[in-house]
């Protein structure tokens, strides 16, 4: 680490923070009588923090977000440049970066035709969600309405959001949340005995359920289904075989916009551009953010097919009659720019190929360690996005305690490994391990993280 802050500098970073930054998801109570922690540094797979303890990054900057690693200068270079030719202007009118990576992006999405840029997750799926309640108004008096979500998917943190949020833990205290938005299930094949699924072709079955749904809502109230690719938060939930097609087969047998959430997948984490790429789907409206630029610089996308563009532009002399919304920050021009160069990194590094090959290692060394340590049920995960599901027993399934399951990432972090786990999300179900190291990962890198959890799981469980 760059020792360039003295430590009477780091002393005062360290009071300020605890003094007066309101963390994310942190009880603050704890820092009353400890410091919080300070990330000072970051390279590479790794970051530093206030004592100079060095830590491989397990979870790409906690939330899924640094795919190309730390210390790009490259990138920062392309922000830097553009900053000072034009930093800002309002998403009314257009800029260079936002024209040519719109451009480079929907190069790599066949089917989709349109960037709307944002500059959260979250915002992007509020967008979305506003998109298809005005198609309602516009073409089916406002009733094809409903949005369907999945139980255990995340969208987002605005009440919006949270309305389409299947982790009651997340969503908890937030209520009355916002009408219109109704569950579906999820498609765990570990816990398809818990729904009571035929033990042959879970996959058609779990999409089934939607259109059941569907059926009981009506299917002229429904007017999209809001899935992610793999599900993330909610246990790293790799949809089984036979699922994506039938869902794909239903959104178009009722006139369904089907709308999936890349926010943690897109970008290259599963290998593939965009998570649905792995399955042959085409989609008609796409969020994304963490990824894009690496978390550089702030931006989020919604993209979407020609068709639902189309939708929004006529001759009419209604003045309501276009898509009527705006995001501030949505007219930076600094995403954009490290977004693309973002982009050329992934490509020219052949970072896709290293995720799949990557994956195929870890997938393989967390075999492993089911083998070793019975209280691993459940290993799965697409490329470098993967999870390990803890239990207390193999054959009843029974969920591990969620403090134990802590407990294993708190060692790893003692050890100089972050790792992340589900936790405070779907009561009962705070039981998986979750890796999604950045797509530069080495073997070496690899084995330092699965190292670890070995270690912890034999100290936490002997």
């Amino acid at each position: 680490m760059d020792g360039t802050l003295s430590p009477n500098d780091i002393s005062h970073i360290v009071t300020a923070d605890r003094e007066h930054v309101w963390h994310h998801l942190t009880q603050h109570k704890s820092y009353e009588s400890a410091d919080p922690q300070v990330i000072l540094e970051g390279k590479g797979m790794r970051v530093w923090d206030q004592h100079g303890k060095e830590h491989l990054d397990g979870v790409s900057g906690a939330v899924w977000t640094v795919n190309v690693g730390y210390g790009r200068e490259s990138i920062a270079r392309a922000v830097y440049d553009q900053l000072l030719k034009l930093n800002y202007f309002a998403g009314a009118k257009g800029s260079v970066p936002g024209a040519l990576f719109a451009e480079k992006l929907l190069d790599k999405m066949p089917g989709m035709s349109r960037v709307y840029y944002c500059n959260s997750g979250s915002e992007a799926n509020e967008k979305a969600f506003k998109m298809v309640r005005q198609i309602a108004h516009k073409r089916y008096g406002g009733k094809k309405h409903k949005i369907l979500y999945r139980d255990r998917d995340y969208h987002g943190t605005t009440i919006g959001c949270l309305s389409a949020g299947g982790q009651d833990e997340r969503n908890a205290q937030y209520g009355p949340l916002t009408p219109g938005f109704v569950r579906v299930p999820h498609c765990l094949e570990y816990r398809a005995h818990e729904q009571g699924a035929p033990s042959e072709g879970y996959g058609e079955w779990a999409a089934n359920q939607i259109e059941e749904v569907i059926l009981r809502e009506g299917p002229d109230t429904v007017g999209a289904l809001c899935l992610e690719p793999v599900t993330a938060g909610g246990g790293v939930i790799v949809p089984p075989e036979g699922y994506w097609p039938r869902v794909q087969e239903i959104c178009r047998k009722y006139d369904i916009l089907l709308h999936i959430d890349e926010v943690v997948c897109g970008v290259g984490r599963t290998g593939a551009w965009f998570g649905y790429q792995n399955y042959g789907v085409e989609p008609d409206m796409v969020t994304m953010a963490k990824g894009v630029a690496s978390g550089y610089a702030a931006i989020a996308c919604l993209v979407t097919t020609e068709s639902v563009f189309d939708l929004f532009k006529t001759d009419a002399s209604d003045p309501m009659d276009y898509f009527r919304d705006i995001s501030t920050f949505g007219g930076c021009t600094a995403g954009p720019a490290a977004a693309i160069e973002n982009m050329r990194i992934i490509e020219e590094e052949g970072l896709l190929e290293n995720t799949v090959a990557m994956g195929d290692y870890l997938m393989g060394k967390l075999e492993e360690l089911k083998g070793k340590h019975k209280v691993i049920g459940d290993v799965r995960g697409k490329g470098l996005f993967q999870g390990a599901e803890l239990v207390k027993d193999r054959e009843t399934r029974v969920p591990m305690d969620e403090k134990l399951v802590q407990a294993v990432t708190g060692d790893c972090m003692k050890q100089g490994v972050i790792i992340g786990a589900t936790n405070r999300s779907v009561p009962g179900y705070n039981n998986t391990l979750c890796f999604s190291p950045a797509l530069i990962a080495t073997k070496s890198d690899l084995d330092q993280m699965v190292e670890a959890v070995d270690a912890a799981l034999g100290r936490v469980f002997g």
